[in-house]
């Protein structure tokens, strides 16, 4: 009986366990900001609200962000081990006329599409 037990679970610890391909992103790489799959709003890049953007002089246009190549500035990681990253617009401008960088959750930002290498 105890060959019926020990059998299968040794079966089972010799199948590959497949891990989670986190994506690896490191400082300087170029990503692109992308219309978000899951609804119309920006969930997982921290992004500031309009009326911090009016009052520091800039556009509260969120359309204006997509498709807008970024990179990666620095990266962080809490004591959750999510990533957190600082980003920059590729091409030198500021993001609403008035924020030279943001930040985004790096794992959920690119499993919502709001951000793709």
């Amino acid at each position: 009986m105890k060959k019926l037990v020990f059998i299968p679970i040794m079966i089972l610890m010799a199948l590959p366990i497949k891990a989670q391909n986190e994506p690896e992103v490191e400082v300087g790489d170029i990503l692109t900001i992308s219309q978000p799959e899951e609804g119309h709003n920006f969930k997982h890049l921290n992004l500031p609200k309009a009326n911090f953007i009016i009052k520091k002089g800039g556009i509260a246009n969120y359309k204006s962000i997509i498709n807008n190549r970024v990179e990666v500035v620095a990266i962080e990681t809490n004591a959750d081990g999510d990533q957190k990253v600082v980003l920059k617009r590729e091409d030198g401008r500021k993001f609403f006329r008035s924020y030279p960088t943001i930040s985004a959750n790096l794992e959920d930002s690119m499993e919502a599409g709001e951000l793709k290498i």
